[in-house]
């Protein structure tokens, strides 16, 4: 079992407690999107995910690939996510 998952964190997540419940949405999703993609195991190079008012940000201790980035844009702009195309990546 995989137990090194990403550190969740929002802005205003104390007012907004549902800023961190969509990230751990958003966060399933794209680990199905990986596993269906036969990529599981790029979840390791994810060290935190940022909801800053509406803006997803990601950081990796890697730099990621464009598949793996699409896997975030994907999750983040469905109805588990924000619904937008807001996502920026930090390595």
């Amino acid at each position: 079992m995989f137990l090194d998952h990403p550190t969740l964190t929002a802005t205003n997540s104390f007012t907004e407690p549902d800023r961190l419940e969509r990230l751990t949405r958003v966060y399933g999703y794209v680990v199905a999107l990986a596993d269906l993609a036969g990529m599981p195991a790029f979840i390791e190079k994810v060290s935190q995910m940022h909801d800053h008012k509406g803006t997803l940000i990601v950081f990796w201790h890697d730099a990621p690939t464009e598949d793996e980035k699409a896997f975030f844009s994907k999750a983040w702009a469905s109805k588990m996510g924000d619904g937008s195309s807001n996502v920026e990546h930090e390595v």
